[in-house]
């Protein structure tokens, strides 16, 4: 074997002889190494105040939606409350516009317009009266000029009284019910703004994970977007390779490595997600007897099972593996 595969055995088979550990005859070196890292989830919550409870403990398992810790909510807890009533008034304001007036206004218009009406009944009658005496040259024209003028006067009362009426029944103008509109509008927009401020401050989890940490005790201040809580999802959990050029004609995106690690089950592996445009130096955790100043290729990949991160990892080709040749 030559190139820098065998260069990667070479150091391999030095390293495992001076720690002591067996070597299998005839099995192919790996294709890279690499390690498992976790993308982690930070909750924080975006108001500083203090820890009020913890609900989660290092180490468990959390489900979807479950609540994780809760700051300190009596001030925003009040502020909901109080849009919660300018909402309730708002909505209430537009609702009276929307009813014109009260029966009780109503009801005193009604009687302003029966009294109008007799008012009126009364004035004709004295009209009529007024113009036969006036035929008969039995009153002056004075008097039925004067019956002509409460008959008018009457008569307008009347009108009146049957418009305001008539005005009582209908809705304010369409200005002011577009201006209660907007009032409830701005007041339902800012108790969603509360809501939200309320339930930022008692996060629930994401997706289910571990609880991979907890960084403040119930009764500590926790400053605004200080993460209290680190979660890691087993989607989250990914395998970083460092693969070497000669390797890469056979590593693509969606391809299937063999993955093998100290301690684990046999029969692991995992798809390939992305593979770095750049080349880079081998990291210092996977120095190795002649890899030292090469350039390899940063490769991710999901495995299919979960794995602990930090764990280092060795990867083949599936066919290594299902040829009964992988170490």
């Amino acid at each position: 074997m030559s190139g820098f595969l065998g260069t990667i055995l070479d150091g391999l088979t030095a390293l495992a002889l001076a720690v002591g550990l067996p070597i299998a005859a005839g099995g192919p070196p790996p294709l890279a190494h690499g390690y498992v890292e976790g993308e982690y989830l930070r909750i924080a919550a975006p108001s500083a105040g203090m820890l009020e409870s913890l609900s989660v403990t290092r180490g468990t398992q959390v489900a979807a939606g479950a609540p994780l810790f809760a700051i300190d909510r009596a001030t925003a807890t009040a502020e909901r409350d109080r849009l919660t009533a300018a909402l309730a008034q708002a909505r209430a304001q537009r609702a009276d516009l929307a009813t014109g007036k009260r029966a009780q206004e109503v009801a005193v218009l009604a009687a302003q317009k029966a009294r109008a009406e007799a008012a009126l009944r009364y004035s004709t009658a004295e009209l009529a009266r007024q113009r036969e005496l006036v035929a008969h040259k039995v009153s002056s024209p004075d008097k039925l000029d004067q019956a002509r003028a409460a008959y008018d006067r009457d008569r307008g009362q009347l009108a009146e009284a049957e418009a305001q009426l008539a005005v009582a029944a209908l809705p304010a103008r369409p200005e002011q019910l577009r201006a209660a509109d907007e009032a409830v509008t701005q007041a339902e927009a800012a108790l969603v703004q509360a809501e939200r401020r309320l339930a930022d401050l008692a996060p629930v989890a994401p997706a289910a994970a571990l609880v991979d940490d907890t960084l403040y005790n119930p009764g500590e201040w926790v400053p605004a977007g200080s993460p209290v809580v680190s979660l890691l999802p087993p989607e989250r959990v990914k395998l970083v390779l460092f693969m070497p050029e000669t390797a890469m004609a056979g590593v693509a995106p969606g391809g299937t490595l063999s993955v093998r690690c100290d301690g684990c089950p046999p029969g692991l592996s995992a798809r390939v997600t992305r593979i770095a445009s750049q080349a880079e130096y081998t990291p210092p955790v996977i120095y190795s007897v002649g890899s030292r100043e090469k350039l390899v290729f940063r490769v991710e990949a999901v495995p299919d099972r979960p794995l602990n991160p930090g764990l280092p990892v060795d990867v083949w080709p599936v066919n290594a593996q299902a040829a009964g040749t992988t170490p």
